[in-house]
């Protein structure tokens, strides 16, 4: 996802951005002060939060005092990653604009019939079918779908965007973002609750599924010991009461676990609970978070074993490091459904 930028505030149409890759709205608020780029006029997409941990595309030079993106980036080792741009928001329609993706219509989405929410997050969809500019015989298009969030402070945001089309994943895309700076604590801790609400997508079939679950993430201000040169904060968080839709927004998640365990030769009862990995250095002075995320599950011998595993991407937002935002990716193979199973989900969390 390389241009793209979603409304701060009800009522506001935000233009597309550039296509160098920067985002206007949110990058010329830090050029005032402190320069948005580097000093030779060219554009990095961020550095590491520590070790080989590497930040996902967005603002170049990111800053606590100011406004900061990301997005996901493309990857040759998943086709279509990447590749959903100019995510706009129109609050005066209430639609979706976005570019790149095949066959979506004329690139507006609208707000979903059969799903027009999850929770407190708005559900969109592209156009099923689109007329032939010469004869208007109706093309039959893909199915496109788009979840976005925006905390009633209107400081941080996220928008998915992914495509049930394809054998593999598909071509999609997220981003997440903070519209002012951060103040964060340097001792004490904080508790931040609220729910994510995703899709997911499939490698070896199409379609679409809607995910919910609540959230919980929590901050050590005070450990690990800062030993690196950045934050030491540890954090911690738990992804629970995780349900899956179809398309039409019909709750089966039954149906999808009893597959499961009937392939596996397990019991789940539930879609297990997935946590963030605890270790230092995840968190860095901007209020970037970076890490990595599983569930597990206990086999017909009762050991333990992975059932899902990925990563997450958060910005913790406000004066008081109120709000956090951001988006978790797992993957699994043990649904017999298909070859991989992946989760797109998106938060944002309060204390």
């Amino acid at each position: 996802m390389n241009k793209y930028i979603v409304a701060a505030a009800a009522g506001l149409l935000v233009s597309a951005c550039s296509s160098d890759g920067t985002n206007p709205f949110t990058q010329n608020q830090a050029d005032s002060a402190t320069g948005g780029g580097t000093t030779d006029g060219t554009t990095d997409t961020g550095t590491d939060i520590s070790g080989d941990r590497t930040l996902p595309p967005g603002t170049a030079s990111p800053s606590a005092a100011f406004a900061l993106f990301r997005s996901e980036g493309e990857s040759t080792e998943t086709v279509g990653n990447g590749f959903a741009r100019d995510v706009t928001y129109n609050a005066a329609d209430d639609t979706f604009t976005v570019d790149n993706l095949g066959f979506d219509g004329d690139n507006t989405y609208a707000r979903g019939t059969a799903v027009g929410s999850l929770g407190p997050y708005a559900v969109y969809e592209a156009d099923q079918q689109f007329p032939d500019t010469l004869t208007a015989n109706p093309v039959n298009q893909f199915t496109h779908r788009a979840i976005y969030g925006i905390s009633p402070s209107t400081n941080t945001q996220f928008a998915i965007v992914r495509t049930g089309a394809y054998v593999d994943y598909g071509f999609g895309g997220f981003v997440y973002q903070r519209s002012n700076a951060v103040t964060l604590p340097t001792t004490g801790q904080a508790l931040y609750n609220g729910v994510m609400a995703g899709m997911r997508d499939f490698q070896g079939r199409g379609g679409l599924e809607y995910t919910t679950s609540d959230i919980a993430i929590a901050i050590d201000f005070d450990d690990f010991n800062d030993t690196t040169g950045t934050r030491g904060d540890a954090v911690r968080g738990t992804i629970s009461n995780r349900l899956i839709y179809d398309i039409n927004g019909t709750d089966i998640t039954e149906t999808v676990l009893t597959r499961i365990e009937e392939e596996n030769d397990i019991t789940l009862n539930s879609v297990p609970v997935a946590t963030f990995t605890v270790s230092p250095g995840v968190m860095d002075d901007n209020g970037e978070i970076l890490g990595t995320v599983q569930s597990y599950y206990t086999d017909s011998t009762g050991t333990t074993q992975v059932f899902e595993q990925g990563n997450y991407y958060a910005i913790v937002s406000g004066d008081t490091a109120e709000e956090i935002v951001g988006i978790v990716v797992l993957e699994s193979t043990l649904d017999p459904a298909a070859t991989s199973t992946r989760e797109t989900g998106g938060f944002i969390v309060y204390r």
